[in-house]
């Protein structure tokens, strides 16, 4: 077990190597999306919890559900957020997206966030370690059954924020825009200035009207190696 310091005086994150570990995409994601304050946010794959612990810390207001298929990663989730506080407002349930759809909480939420799997099982792109695996590949759940899961639980009006990969875009938005999660806000991330972007990060809207705003890329560091002042804010640096 490993215990980091997310930023000066912020949460504790808890870490478990057979547990997949803090990633500048969670990180990344739970910037984009807290766009505005909400009242309710449903994390689709969870994790350790990372995005939960973020944005809940941020915002305690935010009531938060969060949903992971793999045991050991929902028990971490648990910890993190129990060490942190966040235990009465953020309730971690053991499911398989797939399956789980809790009617009471149908067009619930106003706001669902998601880190998938970026690959294709087969992709090469695996893990020797089975959590892992299941974390990077496709192998639980597809692109196309979180947006599903998105959809069921957004609330009319509300919004579902994914982290991706760039190679992934046009299908990406094809499957949210199918599922009634119309694409609204896009944004590139990557690594220096004028380099080729290696994240994305879109924000869906259910029920919206076609229009999307492409935000300024973002960086993560400038042409000297060092971080970008967004960056800098983004991490509390």
């Amino acid at each position: 077990m490993t215990v980091d310091l997310l930023w000066r005086d912020g949460p504790m994150l808890i870490g478990d190597p057979d547990v997949f570990t803090l990633g500048t995409d969670a990180v990344l994601l739970a910037d984009f999306a807290a766009v505005k304050r909400y009242k309710t946010m449903l994390d689709l794959g969870t994790g350790s919890g990372i995005i939960p612990l973020i944005m809940g810390w941020n915002d305690p207001a935010l009531k938060i559900v969060a949903v992971e298929v793999q045991e050991k990663s929902a028990e971490l989730a648990r910890r993190n957020m129990s060490v942190n506080g966040l235990e009465n407002r953020a309730a971690i349930v053991t499911a398989d997206m797939r399956q789980w759809r809790e009617p009471r909480l149908a067009g619930f939420f106003d706001l669902a966030v998601a880190n998938p799997p970026y690959f294709p099982v087969s992709s090469g792109k695996s893990s020797d370690n089975p959590n892992i695996a299941i974390a990077r590949e496709e192998i639980m759940c597809t692109l196309e059954d979180v947006c599903r899961a998105a959809a069921w639980y957004v609330k009319w009006g509300g919004s579902f924020c994914v982290v991706h990969r760039p190679e992934r875009l046009a299908e990406a938005m094809h499957i949210m825009s199918t599922c009634g999660l119309e694409p609204k806000r896009l944004r590139l991330v990557s690594g220096r200035l004028g380099q080729a972007p290696s994240l994305i990060l879109i924000e869906g809207r259910r029920g919206a009207a076609p229009g999307l705003t492409i935000l300024p890329p973002l960086a993560m560091f400038d042409n000297d190696g060092n971080e970008t002042d967004e960056v800098k804010r983004i991490y509390r640096r």
